[in-house]
């Protein structure tokens, strides 16, 4: 098989008509983090006994207000900071494993472009620093830009694009190692609504098409319902986990999905489970 048959046959769609096999990929276990003043101030306790299992295959979201510990949390699982109790393993491997492996795919909620290159050279500068053979990363940048709707966009630059546009620049490089999970810290929070609705569908889109794990940060109750298989509801001070919600709201999801009654008696309770806000 060569290199662009390798590239197509990553992208199966997922079939909603059958069920998914529920192998746990992500495992976090009596997880907290405390920062330590830098000061001599007291510490922060910033996550507290945290325990989740997330499946291979999910779209789960994040949850929580400002300050109770969701970025953090994503941080961890990528192994960007280091818990300061408790572990988070990956199919059995510790996180430190998996990102040297390029397993992770990561998007910020700005996307990090580099004005001076392409839309093509963004996308693929993390395979340049790989060592990815020039062949390969051509063909996968396309592959890349296609998937996110940008295939006529690859010779314009960042500051050209408007900013939904720049964060499909995001996903698309992120995506372009070919990462197991992707990780997205809040990367809709910036765009305005109309933006933001069509990105929910992109990214439903994208994610049908991948198979990804897909662990999302929002602090948006609507957004969180919409895209989710779970919802794990996260209150502040300390961060700690008050519900874990599953939202069975039919996929593909679409417009009408959002009128439904069962839409906002998800957004009634998931509101209803915060505590010490």
């Amino acid at each position: 098989m060569n290199k662009l048959n390798e590239i197509e046959s990553e992208f199966k769609e997922r079939d909603f008509s059958k069920p998914r096999e529920e192998n746990v990929e992500i495992k976090i276990e009596n997880l907290s983090m405390i920062f330590q003043d830098k000061k001599g101030g007291e510490p922060v306790t910033a996550l507290k006994d945290v325990n989740l299992d997330i499946k291979e295959g999910e779209f789960i979201s994040l949850l929580g207000p400002s300050g109770c510990g969701k970025t953090t949390l994503l941080r961890i699982i990528a192994d960007l900071l280091q818990p300061s109790l408790g572990k988070v393993t990956v199919r059995g491997e510790t996180t430190r494993e998996i990102r040297l492996q390029k397993k992770y795919g990561f998007v910020f909620q700005n996307p990090v472009l580099y004005d001076w290159r392409t839309v093509r050279r963004n996308v693929c500068m993390p395979m340049e620093l790989l060592g990815m053979k020039k062949a390969e990363r051509t063909a996968r940048v396309s592959k890349m830009l296609d998937l996110v709707g940008l295939t006529e966009f690859g010779n314009q630059y960042p500051y050209e694009l408007s900013g939904g546009m720049q964060q499909r620049v995001g996903i698309a490089r992120a995506l372009a190692i070919r990462p197991e999970i992707l990780l997205m810290d809040e990367p809709f929070s910036a765009l305005d609504e109309f933006t933001k609705e069509k990105l929910h569908f992109d990214l439903l889109s994208i994610w049908r098409k991948t198979n990804k794990t897909v662990v999302f940060v929002t602090h948006n109750i609507s957004e969180a319902v919409f895209l989710s298989d779970r919802v794990v509801v996260l209150s502040p001070h300390p961060g700690r986990v008050s519900a874990v919600i599953d939202i069975n709201i039919p996929r593909p999801r679409n417009m009408e999905s959002k009128q439904t009654p069962e839409f906002y008696e998800y957004i009634t309770k998931i509101r209803n489970s915060f505590e010490g806000v």
